[in-house]
């Protein structure tokens, strides 16, 4: 469900970008040139954006409920989670109430309390070598995956040289992709609209079905490996005709979609099957997300540098070959990931039928 929402949003926030970005040539009769969105073309979007914001906050404050046991109201939790000097050892025995407490049937006490604290203390490793291989696949998919996101507004807005080069040597020239598609952000706007809902229909269609068609593992493995055309393919658009290029972006945004909308939930399922424990699950997850986080930080940095590098020499595909060389490292440690023993062909759909 998560990944479903997420899509959706990916809908919504492009198109508030692309139609509110400099109001005053999108909206002149509103918007007058020398006031404050005349000086800050972005200003308006992002104010959209912060009152966003603030609606999720307030409806989290006020609607939410609080799930820690700690801080919920005492009205929300049953009687027996409160205990005082008042509270008696042992239920009252008559007939409206239930009967007292057979200790021949439940130890109590000081056993019951040494049982709990010996179940605490063994909990199970979670640092194994399936766990770990699987966070460092997460890692190399959370990196290109954001490159991704960082350069295709950059390479559909930046100027287009492309075309008119194929008229010369140069354009047979494998290593010559100067600049991008020289789109408006208008015209961004609405292909990242458009991409959230190909991702949108790869979620809710393509993705249960390939699931049951291939499996989780194998699943896995398919996308890992054809992700490096994803990249392949990009800085090449440059080189279609205007009659061409919309066709040729979207197929692209297809291609990557299908790959990376299937990639992050079979990751996340093959993370939880691999957990021992739900005791460790914290752990996993919180590792995980590490990972992750680390791994979208160091991200656009690097791909911003490589597309400005790539820029000066004529050869914006620079950026595009360095996530494309991540995304091969990717394929090949996916083979480090060992396939569960366990479970058969069929339990694996189940699973995903059921999580999906």
């Amino acid at each position: 469900m998560l990944p479903f929402v997420w899509s959706i949003g990916t809908i919504i926030g492009p198109a508030i970008g692309g139609t509110f970005s400099d109001p005053t040539s999108s909206f002149p009769n509103t918007f007058a040139k020398d006031g404050i969105f005349g000086r800050y073309p972005y200003l308006l979007p992002n104010l959209i954006c912060a009152g966003l914001l603030l609606v999720s906050i307030i409806g989290g404050f006020f609607f939410l409920e609080e799930t820690h046991p700690d801080f919920m109201p005492r009205v929300m939790l049953p009687d027996a989670t409160y205990y005082s000097e008042e509270s008696p050892l042992l239920a009252t025995v008559d007939a409206m109430k239930k009967p007292a407490i057979d200790l021949r049937e439940e130890p109590y006490g000081t056993f019951s309390d040494h049982d709990n604290v010996e179940r605490k203390l063994q909990k199970p490793q979670f640092m194994t070598k399936r766990i770990m291989a699987l966070i460092v696949a997460i890692g190399i998919f959370t990196y290109h995956s954001m490159t991704f996101d960082h350069l295709l507004p950059i390479f559909l807005e930046d100027d287009r040289h492309g075309f008119s080069a194929m008229s010369s040597f140069s354009g047979l020239n494998p290593f010559y992709s100067p600049g991008g598609l020289g789109l408006t952000v208008q015209q961004v706007g609405v292909i990242m609209s458009s991409d959230g809902l190909i991702a949108l229909f790869i979620q809710a269609v393509i993705f249960p079905y390939a699931a049951s068609k291939f499996g989780i593992h194998r699943l896995f493995l398919l996308v890992t490996l054809l992700h490096p055309l994803t990249y392949l393919i990009m800085p090449y658009l440059i080189f279609l005709s205007p009659s061409l290029l919309y066709s040729g972006i979207y197929t692209c945004l297809a291609i990557r979609n299908i790959l990376s909308i299937i990639a992050y939930p079979v990751l996340l399922i093959l993370i939880k099957e691999a957990t021992p424990s739900s005791s460790v699950l914290g752990k996993v997850n919180g590792l995980t997300a590490s990972a992750g986080a680390a791994c979208r930080t160091v991200a656009p940095p690097i791909a911003g540098y490589l597309y400005t590098m790539g820029k000066r020499m004529d050869c914006t595909a620079l950026a595009w070959w360095g996530s494309a060389f991540v995304a091969v490292i990717g394929a090949a440690q996916c083979f480090c990931v060992e396939r569960p023993r366990v479970l058969s062909e069929k339990d694996e759909v189940e699973i995903v039928i059921s999580q999906h």
